[in-house]
């Protein structure tokens, strides 16, 4: 039997980050205030197309696996805010990094990046597949009204990668459970898709309205009944975890899902602090933040779930393999920014707060 292993990873961050104190520069908010609702500090500011970044964590992932990209089989790309709907934007990471094989885009928002994992690992259990890239990549502030504080806080921009491989090695990723609540589609969501009116000028202002009560409790819900689903179905429990790799999209959320899962806190991975919520980038980030600090040792058992528009939500159970270090080093990067994160978002800020402005006479 195949076991798909995760054998490089990697993540690319725009240089140019947010702090809340820039945030309070043209809104009514405060550091304190949004640490204390979120347990977010800063987030980045990307300055480039989401594909630039997924390509970064690409090559860093490919890199860390000691592979080319000549020899993948496959490549999943998950993003809710791809530079494109035609072409896909794994089209142009393929490009990139000299791939030859299938390539798609998903959009399950923030879980895409588990569903993505389900899909690879599915594959590769099949054999159909022995090399398979899954990126989460995200450019958030594309969509940000930043007039609006209830989500202007919370989001940021980023990419992250893994390559897993075919290993007759017991382990790797052990199960997954996927699922959706449709009749809670509307309390997460942004206007852009072919339902505009490509006509109206107007249309162009589209943006992600958030319900956050709703979103709260639906993905505490969604998040820790899938969690227990998949741990049944691999047959472990709870104490068998050594880490919980959570969505990162608020610090509450994770509080109460470790809590009311009975799960001690020090043994969940979160660094919301220094991204914000990245969508279907926060796991693969926040898998390579816990590698570089050395959290995850070799033969270690890892639990990670999400939620996400849709309302998506994922969970998966996977064993880790013996390698914790990359193979090899790679020098991408993100390009150089010349301008600060408050001056690449001027020209939105100016845009949103006139407009709320005019509205309000």
């Amino acid at each position: 039997m195949q076991y798909a292993h995760i054998t490089g990873w990697g993540k690319a961050v725009p240089p140019a980050s947010l702090t809340n104190d820039d945030l309070a520069t043209f809104m009514e908010t405060s550091d304190e205030w949004i640490k204390t609702r979120t347990g977010i500090s800063k987030r980045h500011i990307s300055h480039v197309d989401t594909s630039v970044l997924a390509t970064v964590a690409a090559k860093q992932a490919l890199a860390a696996a000691g592979i080319d990209g000549s020899e993948l089989d496959l490549i999943i790309l998950a993003s809710a805010s791809p530079d494109t709907l035609i072409p896909n934007i794994a089209a142009t990471v393929q490009a990139e990094i000299g791939a030859t094989c299938g390539a798609f885009d998903i959009n399950a928002a923030c879980s895409g990046f588990l569903y993505g994992m389900g899909l690879a690992s599915s594959m590769i259990k099949s054999g159909q597949n022995k090399k398979v890239l899954v990126v989460g990549a995200e450019r958030l502030s594309f969509y940000l009204d930043w007039s609006r504080r209830e989500t202007a806080v919370l989001f940021g921009d980023g990419a992250g990668a893994v390559v897993l491989e075919a290993s007759t090695e017991e382990g790797g990723v052990l199960g997954y459970e996927l699922n959706n609540d449709p009749e809670a589609r509307e309390i997460l969501k942004a206007g852009f898709g072919t339902k505009m009116d490509r006509f109206d000028v107007n249309s162009l202002d589209f943006y992600i309205h958030l319900n956050g009560q709703e979103v709260f409790k639906r993905a505490i819900h969604g998040m820790g009944s899938l969690s227990t689903k998949v741990l049944e179905k691999c047959q472990l429990d709870k104490a068998d975890i050594d880490w919980v790799i959570p969505h990162q999209a608020n610090e509450r959320i994770i509080d109460t899902l470790i809590n009311r899962m009975k799960i001690p806190k020090e043994k969940a991975i979160v660094n919301i602090a220094n991204y914000g919520n990245t969508s279907a980038a926060t796991i693969p980030i926040a898998i390579c933040d816990a590698l570089e600090q050395g959290k995850i040792k070799p033969g270690q058992t890892l639990l990670s779930c999400a939620f996400g528009a849709g309302l998506t939500s994922a969970a998966l159970v996977m064993k880790w393999g013996e390698r914790v270090t990359p193979i090899n080093s790679c020098d991408a990067k993100v390009p150089d920014c010349e301008q600060t994160a408050l001056e690449l978002i001027k020209p939105a800020v100016d845009f949103f707060f006139n407009k709320a402005k005019q509205q309000d006479r």
